[in-house]
């Protein structure tokens, strides 16, 4: 579609319908403004960047993708171990106006970030460029040829409203929009969510250099909550599960503590690290491998060989293995129950489960603050103030745990609709105004959109 007819486009009620499905109904003129600046951007800056009428054979068409963050609900340090996790896409998300190129040259702007440019002709990793946009794109490219799938030059004009370091998985959320990209732009489409999301995986592990699991590129692919069960990496289990807080009087909100994200590489690592350890001494590769019972029979040895916390981190991992199981068992529950008692019943069911995860994430896991810098630990005091708040203002109706990797960044709570807008003025005056975001379940996951 050529971009003047687009933007008409955008003022339209099937523009309105996509909005309101994305962004929920009070969002859709913010959408709208938000889409139509990106578009405009695309038309008028950069002409070598963006040649969108220099193609004739394809009618200077340009896309647009969505990619969205998303939300741990449980399974904190489970996938890379691989074990069970509940996540959820969110309404935050990545937009991108792109159109394939004549070249192999990749032009990708995203507002607030340097410019990327690269040739995809040369696949080969390049030291220089781990932890940029250009290893991730150079990374991905490269996982679509290794896969026999066609790639080609692009160009987009992106932003993202998931902001680094939010705990919403901002990385995965461009890779999977990059990955889209490529599929729709070069190879018709025919891509699954996981597929996009392995690849995503892959390339932030080998190109950008982080050691991550798969969670987060499933959830932002996959879109609304899912269960994932990751024992077999090759073809992970993935469950839609219908999850709406707000529909049971909830706010499902993160608040971003401000922490200092310098320097945690190595407490990410530690953790997959010491729990596949703990497997190595019992001759297995990952925690999976294993169960309760037979670490426990051998806790001395592991103690010797590899410490006290790879020991406690085994512990977290297969009970929050069980946890997870739970919390879907109470969902569905929830889901089916047609009584209102009941209904109460299996939520409170849901809400003590993410309680004992937080609990020991914090206690267990030790994943609340880096071990270098005990100074700093704005996650344990969001913690310990929301709790103050939910028993003085909610009764202790609800509930708070870490969100992500941790150690530094936000925390997850949910809070009774009602009390959100005390809860908001309390928090931020602590850590500063628009550190706390309500979340909303969002149905789709990483998409071209077609108005």
């Amino acid at each position: 579609m050529l971009g003047k007819e687009l933007l008409v486009r955008l003022d339209s009620d099937m523009a309105r319908g996509i909005f309101t499905r994305l962004y929920n109904t009070e969002n859709i003129e913010t959408a709208c403004q938000r889409y139509s600046s990106l578009i405009e951007e695309y038309l008028r800056d950069k002409p070598e960047w963006f040649p969108h009428s220099k193609f004739p054979e394809t009618g200077g068409d340009i896309h647009v993708f969505s990619s969205p963050g998303r939300t741990e609900l449980g399974g904190n340090h489970t996938d890379h171990n691989q074990g069970k996790v509940l996540a959820a896409s969110v309404q935050l998300d990545a937009v991108a106006i792109a159109a394939p190129r004549r070249d192999n040259m990749v032009y990708f702007r995203s507002k607030g970030f340097p410019d990327t440019e690269i040739d995809i002709s040369d696949l080969s990793m390049h030291p220089d460029e781990k932890g940029t946009t250009a290893a991730l794109i150079r990374g991905i490219a490269a996982e679509f040829n290794k896969r026999g799938d066609p790639i080609g030059g692009f160009s987009a004009n992106a932003a993202s409203q998931v902001l680094p370091g939010s705990g919403l998985s901002s990385s995965a959320s461009l890779e999977v929009l990059i990955g889209k990209i490529f599929d729709r732009l070069y190879g018709k489409g025919k891509m699954s969510a996981l597929e996009i999301a392995q690849i995503g995986q892959k390339a932030e592990n080998n190109y950008f250099g982080k050691p991550c699991g798969l969670m987060d590129q499933v959830a932002c692919a996959s879109g609304g909550a899912v269960a994932i069960d990751f024992k077999d990496l090759s073809s992970p289990v993935v469950k839609q599960v219908d999850f709406n807080p707000a529909a049971l009087n909830l706010a499902l909100c993160v608040v971003d503590t401000g922490g200092n994200h310098a320097d945690l590489t190595a407490d990410y690592a530690a953790i997959p690290a010491e729990m596949k350890a703990v497997a190595a001494c019992l001759g297995r590769n990952v925690l999976r491998d294993l169960d309760l019972q037979a670490v426990m029979d051998n806790a001395a040895q592991i103690r010797k060989t590899a410490g006290d916390r790879a020991l406690l981190r085994a512990f977290h991992f297969f009970a929050e293995n069980e946890r997870v199981d739970a919390m879907l068992e109470s969902m569905e529950a929830l889901n089916k129950a047609a009584a209102e008692e009941d209904k109460q019943s299996f939520l409170g069911a849901f809400l003590d489960q993410v309680s004992s995860s937080g609990n020991s994430s914090w206690e267990i896991l030790q994943n609340i603050y880096a071990p270098h810098n005990p100074r700093e630990q704005g996650i344990s005091t969001a913690l310990a103030l929301t709790r103050i708040y939910l028993k003085n203002n909610c009764n202790n109706s609800g509930i708070c745990r870490v969100h992500g990797g941790g150690f530094a960044g936000t925390i997850q709570a949910y809070i009774p609709a009602a009390a959100m807008p005390g809860y908001r003025e309390y928090i931020q005056s602590f850590f500063g105004k628009g550190s706390v975001t309500v979340l909303n379940i969002r149905p789709a996951g990483v998409v071209e959109l077609n108005f």
